[in-house]
């Protein structure tokens, strides 16, 4: 434990109001340790999900959300952290994160039987790896590290517009002057066609996303929580582009896609990612996460597109057990 501050997470003691009223307070949190997403996972893969709030010297500082799974009686056990913990203001220094991982250290030791899946959400950087370090979590890079885009919503539209780099700049006034519509879909009455032709592009392009047993799962608990929206972008009557987005708390993330060789030659998710800004800002949405990006030859064209916005780059320390 550090010597100088004392953490404590309390496990399963909020209802679930409390948990959404002190999440929403979190500045950039993400779809990972959202309660519907957890719910979704826990469904689709036998988990069990616990819900924290960190103390930190008696004052709460945060809250983690934990996925766990185990076989006789916990002989053999997971426990996996993706994306957490979150921090509420004036929380979230190097003592504070040192202290909370030293505390699930105590919590959930390294021991024989037990898999340790660990994704901070700390910036990359020698420090954030220092601190890490000195907790006894261990460094596990088997995969490149988490990157992606936050655009900022509170900019005003001009300021947003400004930002843009001159091909996205060209491809959006292209989609508006395309005579295309953009709809948006809040109670999921088109999720059967999205789903449809998600699935149809991915398999066709051969690219990962959201597996449909997961993705029914967040449409189901979505219809009484309000969480998932689609956009559809329509011409001649014909949707030929859709996006899913997910919100949680005061931000929100571009999920997924599909769009036909009609959408793309009119440049349609330019136009869906540039209206999301303005429909999101009026559901109360800061912050944009755009949804992951990586440096795969193949994913190029989409680092492209969504670095063309102007948003603010971010990468993650990466895994760690």
């Amino acid at each position: 434990m550090s010597a100088s501050l004392q953490c404590h997470i309390r496990w399963n003691t909020l209802p679930l109001e409390e948990w959404d009223m002190r999440f929403a307070k979190i500045k950039r949190s993400n779809i990972l340790q959202s309660y519907d997403y957890a719910i979704a996972v826990a469904r689709r893969d036998r988990h069990k999900a616990r819900w924290g709030l960190i103390e930190i010297n008696g004052q709460e500082a945060g809250l983690v959300q934990l996925l766990e799974a185990s076989i006789l009686f916990q002989a053999f056990h997971a426990v996996m952290i993706d994306r957490g913990p979150l921090w509420f203001d004036g929380f979230g220094g190097a003592a504070h994160i040192k202290a909370f991982w030293e505390e699930v250290q105590r919590q959930f030791p390294k021991r024989f039987g037990r898999r340790r899946r660990f994704m901070p959400e700390i910036e990359d950087g020698a420090t954030a790896k220092a601190i890490l370090k000195q907790t006894g979590i261990v460094s596990k890079q088997v995969l490149e590290p988490h990157q992606s885009l936050w655009w900022d919503l509170t900019m005003s539209d001009e300021e947003a517009r400004a930002q843009l780099k001159s091909g996205w700049r060209g491809s959006l006034q292209k989609a508006e002057k395309s005579g295309m519509t953009i709809e948006w879909d809040e109670n999921l009455v088109s999720y059967k066609q999205f789903k449809t032709c998600y699935i149809a592009d991915k398999t066709m392009r051969g690219y990962h996303g959201l597996s449909p047993q997961l993705l029914d799962n967040l449409a189901l608990i979505s219809a009484k929580r309000s969480f998932m929206i689609i956009g559809n972008a329509k011409y001649d009557g014909e949707t030929i582009a859709s996006i899913l987005v997910l919100t949680h708390g005061q931000s929100a993330t571009y999920q997924i896609g599909w769009a036909l060789d009609e959408g793309r030659k009119f440049c349609a998710h330019h136009l869906l990612l540039w209206q999301a800004r303005t429909f999101l800002k009026n559901r109360g949405i800061n912050d944009f996460d755009l949804g992951g990006i990586n440096e795969d030859e193949a994913a190029q064209g989409i680092k492209k597109f969504k670095t063309g916005t102007g948003a603010m780059p971010y990468k993650l320390v990466g895994l760690y057990e």
